[in-house]
């Protein structure tokens, strides 16, 4: 007769080991959980074999669990070694259905949150598509070998080496997730320190400086843009005129402005150095500004779909457009700090604190801690009055010609 009925089961909370038969055990906890426990010897050793918990477990499902495990025995087989084979088989199972493209997407998915930038995930979708999953984005994650990150890497490692790099970083990112989820075991393929940088060539870094439009061309380019419609020309035109970074305009939203004091106000959380920028806004930005009131509740400049904000390349489609596809949206920046220092006396901490740069001076930067708004306001409207002049001065050629 066996040991324990189902009223016992259910009633005793008792903390201790109550015996079954063929080596069935309820172990009651001092919370009050129980659980079922098989004990056997083989070999000369016992052993404990969990079987679940009560009630999810009954003592009639415990038993017949039992006389399964009994049959194992009396053919000499270890049921905790079964158990774990037939773990190791679904882990593998389970490994094998996971493919790269599918972790990293689930990377970026679960990360993208927490970039500053909307457009990092943008960034990591579009390298790893036109880079990555040709190589390895069908493979499974736990196959991925040093090889294979070599396949990757090896043929844009210096045509686009910073590109190359970054890819380096997000496979190894994306191959510790997957580990960290127990979808790979053993040392990262895509680690550097100590692994590819003993297998891969030293990069040739030359540093070009982004190709910037000479000032006196800017006058008549924004005439150019002026007669352009569309949410990429006026992120342009605002980017030209604030001397912001691309991504710092085309994300830009409608909370950050204050239209009546001629201020936007970059968080923290958006700007390159970590640190709340203010950007003093002149007539002719304000004027941009207006122009967008209405299109979108969020960004004042959203794309096409009207799901989200301008795609950074498109400052670049309206400049290749004007056929100045020589120079970049970037190269505004330098084009506005070379006209800040050889057409102006402005003082070089407000052309920098104007380009949101942090003061390489370390006791200049720490005793200098506004932001000279003021000063910097007077130098956005001299800038606007040097494009609006180089605008009326084209404008003057033009009528000339005709």
């Amino acid at each position: 007769m066996s040991k324990l009925t189902q009223t016992f089961v259910r009633t005793v909370e008792t903390p201790g080991s109550y015996h079954d038969e063929r080596g069935l055990i309820l172990r009651v906890s001092a919370q009050g959980t129980k659980r079922w426990v098989l004990r056997y010897q083989l070999e000369n050793r016992r052993r404990d074999l969990g079987l679940g918990a009560f009630p999810a477990v009954s003592l009639k499902a415990a038993r017949l669990a039992v006389d399964t495990h009994r049959l194992d025995l009396s053919q000499g087989i270890d049921p905790l070694e079964k158990r774990a084979a037939l773990q190791d088989q679904q882990t593998l199972k389970t490994q094998a259905a996971v493919t790269f493209s599918m972790e990293a997407k689930r990377y970026i998915s679960t990360h993208r949150q927490s970039w500053k930038n909307a457009r990092h995930a943008q960034q990591w979708s579009h390298t790893l598509r036109d880079h990555v999953y040709p190589v390895l984005g069908e493979m499974p994650v736990a196959s991925i070998e040093t090889e294979h990150v070599l396949d990757v890497l090896m043929p844009i490692w210096n045509s686009i080496p910073e590109t190359a790099f970054r890819l380096r970083n997000r496979i190894e990112l994306v191959l510790d997730a997957a580990k960290a989820r127990k979808l790979r075991e053993g040392e990262n393929p895509a680690r550097w320190r100590g692994h590819l940088d003993k297998l891969l060539p030293r990069q040739r870094h030359s540093k070009i400086p982004f190709a910037a439009m000479p000032a006196e061309q800017l006058g008549g380019f924004v005439r150019q843009l002026d007669s352009l419609e569309g949410n990429a020309a006026r992120a342009c035109e605002l980017l030209i005129h604030t001397a912001c970074r691309s991504g710092e305009v085309c994300d830009a939203r409608w909370s950050e402005f204050d239209l009546v004091a001629g201020l936007w106000t970059i968080d923290a959380a958006r700007m390159k150095a970590g640190k709340t920028h203010r950007v003093p806004l002149t007539a002719s930005a304000l004027q941009v500004l207006e122009q967008q009131q209405g299109k979108h509740p969020v960004y004042v400049f959203p794309n096409a779909r009207r799901s989200g904000s301008l795609p950074g390349n498109a400052l670049r489609r309206v400049m290749d457009a004007l056929c100045v596809g020589e120079y970049v949206p970037h190269g505004f920046r330098s084009t506005f700090r070379t006209w800040a220092a050889e057409f102006t006396d402005f003082p070089r901490e407000v052309c920098e604190m104007a380009l949101a740069h942090t003061l390489d001076d370390k006791v200049e930067a720490a005793y200098n801690r506004g932001d000279l708004l003021d000063k910097r306001r007077q130098l956005m409207s001299d800038w606007a009055a040097f494009i609006s002049r180089g605008a009326a001065v084209e404008l003057s050629l033009q009528a000339f010609a005709e």
